[in-house]
């Protein structure tokens, strides 16, 4: 593939992956100032969906990678792997759907769901064809077709969007939509209906690639094929188990309506925080062609360590300005979720642990020690549950947001201390040191501008009162809360030029400019 092809594909499906979680983070706002934090819908929401994302790990037990890698092995037929993988894949998935409809009402009532058995169905119908898809997803980008790709991952996004701002706008409006609107837990359970509609729809667009079906199934093609994949579903278990398994988990540790409630406002306030995981995707699909493309080996230490470097660099900007216009983003969710806000820092460190954690991981992988990134994930994600179980029941959904940073820090550190010693990488310590606590210093002084724009507001509002006293970021929280009119325009003024400070500071510090300007 030549230079010119290849930044397109990237472009295209950095576009369609970003845009299309932009769309999906709209459907934030709707939901939670549809569905009142008190009534605990949105924690149904934020449980079911983390089961969808654990299922769908399992269905495709790292299928969609093993194919890529068969496609282009010499000696093996692209068709015949395709048709092999299609039919894994979909036997794993029928068989799934069998064993869940045909125990349908004790699976929904072991999950809390007794009383709305057709939600479990429903969503389980959604993960078999999402993990059936992905394969032909997989078969699109194996064949470097992103405008088809792109386009389908929009033939969902867009008429899901319209379907759940018909359900919370028009419904119940409308006296005969109404009663089936609140049947379903005030539109909660209609949400993954939409899903469901939507997703099978996409079938539609993938005429062509289930001709794939009719391709020979190799026995001894899929034994070499689930050999190599299984430490690849080992690894994305345990990925995914670090990001939802506090939301499964949390219904049992914290049974009954106030543990749904909980859940509901953890859920919406973590979303917020995702806009960091947003913000570093975009660094990496912009970062990367430029790393790859440079005159050194793409995978030599010092680019590696350059490619750490500069992450934690955009992470610390992406976490500042964030931060420093929580006032404006906090209006993402309905105003009865925000005494949530102050675990948005915390999972934003966490999600910051994740991203070094995942540059880290190159040392393994360039070294044929895959099995160390399965061990160091399952400790982390064992920490994270531990934290759990132990502080859910005492101090609710902050035990979620510590339990992900104590998580994901273990897998950090671990990767940093084996990879120093097995796969050498001269990280710069110094800068990252410099860039970090230069950052804690920037997020400390805006602190001080979220009181002064409170004083300048006068007494804090009943919006202050909403956020915990005992929380670690309450004060900060409460400050933005109280701020108002004037008092909130100067502490917006103010954190933009701490923003634009620590901007200019760490750039000329880094280099980067100059390695820009040269390119």
């Amino acid at each position: 593939m030549n230079l010119k092809s290849l930044l397109k594909d990237t472009a295209i499906y950095g576009l369609s992956s970003i845009v299309g979680r932009f769309l999906n983070y709209l459907l934030v706002p709707v939901h939670t100032y549809r569905i009142a934090a008190g009534s605990g819908g949105y924690g149904i929401v934020s449980n079911l969906y983390a089961y969808t994302a654990l299922l769908l790990a399992l269905l495709t037990f790292g299928m969609e990678t093993t194919l890529f890698r068969f496609s282009n092995k010499e000696g093996e037929d692209p068709d015949r792997v395709y048709g092999t993988t299609l039919k894994l894949v979909g036997g794993v998935c029928l068989l799934f759907l069998v064993a869940v409809f045909t125990l349908l009402g004790p699976v929904a009532g072991a999950m809390g769901y007794a009383t709305h058995p057709e939600y479990i169905g429903c969503m389980a119908l959604i993960v078999a064809m999402d993990a059936f898809q992905a394969i032909m997803f997989s078969r699109l980008r194996q064949q470097r077709r992103p405008i088809k790709f792109m386009t389908l991952k929009f033939a969902f996004i867009i008429p899901n969007v319209l379907l759940n701002l018909f359900i919370f706008f028009v419904m119940p409006r409308v006296p005969a939509l109404n009663e089936i609107f609140l049947r379903f837990d005030g539109g909660v359970g209609l949400i993954f209906f939409a899903n469901l509609l939507c997703t099978a729809g996409v079938f539609l667009g993938f005429r062509q690639e289930l001709r794939g079906l009719r391709f020979r199934f190799d026995g001894a093609l899929a034994g070499r094929m689930l050999r190599y994949t299984w430490p690849l579903l080992l690894l994305s278990l345990v990925g995914i188990l670090n990001q939802v398994a506090d939301k499964i988990l949390f219904p049992y540790l914290m049974p009954g309506p106030e543990g749904r409630v909980q859940l509901g406002i953890y859920g919406a306030c973590v979303k917020i925080a995702m806009i960091m995981a947003l913000l570093t995707q975009a660094f990496r699909y912009a970062y990367e062609p430029i790393v790859f493309n440079g005159s050194r080996d793409r995978n030599s230490p010092e680019t590696l360590a350059d490619g750490m470097k500069y992450f934690v660099l955009f992470s610390a900007v992406a976490f500042l300005a964030v931060m420093f216009y929580m006032p404006i983003l906090r209006h993402f969710v309905q105003p009865g979720y925000w005494e949530g806000l102050g675990v948005v820092p915390i999972v934003m460190l966490a999600e910051v642990f994740m991203g070094i954690y995942f540059n880290l991981s190159f040392w393994y992988k360039l070294s044929d020690q895959t099995h160390w990134g399965a061990i160091m994930s399952a400790i982390g994600a064992a920490v994270m549950i531990v934290v759990n179980v132990l502080f859910v029941p005492r101090i609710g959904y902050w035990a979620c947001a510590w339990g992900g940073l104590a998580g994901y820090g273990t897998a950090m550190l671990l990767s940093w201390l084996i990879g120093q010693k097995r796969y050498p990488i001269p990280y710069d310590l110094r800068q990252i040191a410099f860039f970090v606590l230069l950052a804690a210093a920037f997020y400390g002084l805006s602190l001080l501008t979220a009181r002064l724009g409170a004083a300048v507001s006068g007494p804090a509002t009943d919006l202050s009162a909403a956020v915990p006293a005992s929380s670690p970021t309450a004060s900060a929280c409460a400050s933005s809360a109280a701020a108002s009119g004037w008092g909130l325009v100067l502490q917006l003024a103010l954190n933009t030029l701490l923003l634009a400070a620590y901007g200019f500071l760490t750039l000329r510090r880094s280099g980067l400019l100059r390695s820009l300007r040269r390119r």
